[in-house]
């Protein structure tokens, strides 16, 4: 029996810590011997410890940035282990073996795992080490919920599930694959990891075959750095973890409004005609996409160059769009055609990723005999972000777009980094992999500062830890149907629980059949409801195409959101300072109300606004309404919470209900945000109920000053300004 328990161990080839030893004092806490080299345990910051095996010289790719503070420190030896203090947090290190024990308030927070054989000893090492990758366990509470680990399209709480981080082009979002990871997880218990590496990471979740009662983490890496992170409330680990890897800019205003894009408008003529419709139609619009193969030849693509045969003038285009008030968003990838002629003079300067025999490596889309199947993606050239020329060529590129008033990039892919690829830096492909998503969406948003007048964002699909730096990522190629719909929901939701602020996804669905009438509604509901508002898809998408009934609905919604630019740009400010996303799944905000974690589909939209998404036919959803009190913002009516509500929605409506205690600034309804002069016009306040400044942030004050505050309990009041 013995044996075959051996044999099925997840750790087998991993050589356990058996032992480490004290050597130094360093700041903020000590370090220990190890077989494996220097083991440093300190503090970083407040509600932060930092556990680095280092045990080589990495590339800094910029993932952590936030600096360590300077704490009040001590190190107590006892018989068997060390105990590091500061400011009610400690950590016990336990020397032989190597285990450990996270203490907030006089509580166990974190330790090892706690699985062990019938015999005794414990089944899973502590901490492990193999010739490539680090294994280490953690204790897990029978009913404890994890979520994280970026943008994740099934359930929120990812318990029982094996999970990689590993960004992959997920072709839709009904698998565990994902185009934006990050691995940084939390629980509800007050407690969050975060392991600082770029490279592949595999998370066993409570993972029955490996074991139920633990998390185990396995670590492509030549060092294991992770950061422990203690909070009394699932917003505060959010704010710790943000401190660590960096907050969100605050985006433009005009960026919160409505964006129209279809897969793809074929030339100039057909665009501007949209446009044209879209303003006679007095739909409020913002920002128009050409998208992959709309502004380029396909086969040679990215070189940044239009299409002389599309736009003879693209300058004079853009000028037609600007006279329309509409700002133009253009499509982009770092890979380069070996069809270009740019291929060639980019190889020669070493500008591209390389095989191990130095030569271009070659990325095929598809496997032959396909690889030249399909023109738009023709085997490339992969840009190494890794060479500071290639980066700051690639950086500067942009200038002739963004000088003929190109307003923002959409970044697309950045997943395709070859594992067996070498990098200008020495590193291999695998280890680059997942970090260049991160480099490629901060080298576009560092273009857009540069050279495009106004305030920078980009409109990405990859991401890493650290993302967030560079608003903002929308959800990939969703299906065209009901589940394609909640999986978007799922997406943007995980993301922001991954501490990313702003998310979109693609109204009606990228792929496959055009939506019903019923679903691009409902979509539409949900998108405007969404930190950023994007119709795209690979079937036109613009409302009239769905009947007069979906147009009418629609163009009320857009309406609404134009309305709910002030609301949006407090929630930026908030998640600026704190991180904290504005779309906030119900364990974020009620990790206390255990009933409410079910309600997946539901979330908070900022701190004042509870929305239930129609993600089925017919229109009946299922809302939980936590604690205290809520108000129907269509009837007015007030409703107890700790209580669930079946509800038909027509058509025209989704669940949306105002906390009580909270307000909602609302600005006038215009057709585009040049109409606000780029500013968050107050035109009416909304309180619901008794104003309790204990749930709204500072930023909120301002306007409650300009509100009586005698507002009256069970009412719903709406205040001109």
């Amino acid at each position: 029996m013995f044996t075959k328990l051996e044999s099925f161990n997840i750790q087998e080839g991993f050589e356990p810590i058996s032992s480490v030893s004290y050597s130094k004092k360093i700041p903020n806490g000590c370090r220990f011997r190890s077989v494996e080299g220097p083991l440093d345990i300190s503090f970083y910051s407040e509600g932060i410890i930092r556990l680095h095996f280092k045990v080589s010289e990495e590339p800094d790719y910029g993932i952590i940035v936030g600096d360590q503070m300077n704490m009040k420190v001590t190190v107590v030896p006892h018989d068997t282990l060390y105990e590091i203090k500061s400011d009610g947090l400690s950590i016990e290190i336990q020397t032989a073996p190597l285990r450990i024990r996270v203490i907030a308030d006089g509580k166990t927070s974190i330790e090892s795992s706690t699985d062990k054989l019938i015999i005794g000893p414990n089944r899973l090492h502590a901490f492990a080490k193999s010739e490539t990758e680090w294994c280490f366990s953690l204790a897990l509470d029978t009913d404890e919920p994890i979520y994280g680990l970026g943008e994740k399209f099934g359930y929120l709480n990812h318990r029982g599930e094996l999970i990689t981080s590993w960004n992959q082009d997920a072709l839709g979002v009904s698998a565990e694959a994902s185009y934006k990871n990050n691995p940084f997880l939390w629980s509800t218990n007050g407690w969050g990891i975060f392991i600082n590496t770029p490279t592949r990471v595999i998370h066993g979740v409570g993972y029955s075959p490996w074991s139920h009662r633990s998390y185990i983490g396995k670590v492509e890496d030549d060092n294991l750095d992770i950061f422990f992170i203690i909070g009394n409330h699932p917003e505060k680990i959010i704010e710790h973890y943000t401190y660590l890897t960096g907050r969100s800019p605050i985006p433009p205003i005009w960026g919160y409004g409505t964006w129209i894009a279809r897969a793809f408008y074929k030339n100039a003529e057909e665009l501007l005609e949209v446009a044209k419709n879209l303003r006679e139609k007095r739909i409020p619009s913002e920002v128009i996409l050409l998208d992959g193969r709309a502004w380029h030849k396909p086969e040679t693509r990215f070189d940044f160059r239009w299409d002389p045969d599309r736009y003879s003038d693209p300058g004079v285009f853009i000028s037609a769009l600007k006279s329309l008030n509409f700002r133009l968003c253009l499509w982009e990838y770092p890979y380069i055609s070996t069809l270009n002629p740019l291929f060639t003079e980019l190889a020669e300067k070493g500008y591209l990723l390389r095989t191990k025999k130095g030569k271009p490596y070659i990325h095929k889309w598809f496997p032959e005999p396909f690889a030249n199947y399909f023109p738009h993606l023709m085997p490339s050239g992969i840009i190494d972000l890794t060479n500071p020329d290639a980066y700051q060529w690639y950086l500067d590129a942009h200038k002739t777009l963004f000088d003929i008033g190109v307003a923002v990039m959409k970044p697309d892919y950045g997943e395709a980094i070859p594992e067996d690829a070498i990098a200008y830096n020495g590193e291999p492909g695998r280890k680059l992999h997942n970090v260049y998503s991160l480099l490629y969406n901060r080298c576009v948003f560092e273009a857009t500062q540069k050279y495009c007048q106004g305030d920078a964002m980009v409109w990405g699909r990859s991401g890493w830890a650290g993302s967030q730096r560079y608003p903002i990522q929308w959800g990939g190629d969703p299906q065209s149907d009901w589940e394609g719909l909640a999986g978007s929901i799922h997406g943007a939701l995980s993301w922001g629980m991954s501490g990313v602020p702003f998310y979109a996804h693609d109204i009606g669905g990228f792929a496959g059949e055009p939506p019903t009438s019923e679903l691009y509604i409902r979509w539409a509901q949900a998108g405007v409801m969404s930190s950023h508002t994007r119709f795209h898809g690979t079937n036109p998408r613009e409302p009239w195409e769905f009947g007069e009934e979906a147009e009418t609905i629609v163009r009320e919604w857009l309406n609404w959101r134009y309305r709910l630019i002030p609301y949006l740009n407090l929630c930026a400010i908030e998640a600026n300072q704190t991180g904290i996303p504005i779309m906030r799944a119900m364990p974020l905000v009620f990790p206390h109300e255990k009933t409410s974690w079910s309600f997946e589909e539901q979330y908070m939209f900022g701190a004042s606004l509870l929305v239930a998404p129609v993600v089925k036919s017919k229109g009946v959803v299922k809302v939980y309404l936590p604690e205290g009190a809520w108000y129907d913002i269509w009837t007015g009516k007030r409703f107890q919470g700790s209580q669930s509500l079946k509800i038909d929605s027509p058509l025209s409506q989704i669940p949306i209900f105002g906390r009580e205690g909270t307000i909602l600034p609302l600005g006038p309804i215009v057709q585009h945000s040049g109409e606000l002069n780029e500013k968050p016009i107050i035109e009416e306040v909304w309180s619901f109920g008794k104003i309790n400044t204990e749930i709204l942030s500072d930023n909120f004050m301002e306007y409650i000053k300009k509100i009586s505050t005698n507002t009256k309990e069970d009412l719903l009041i709406k205040h001109k300004i």
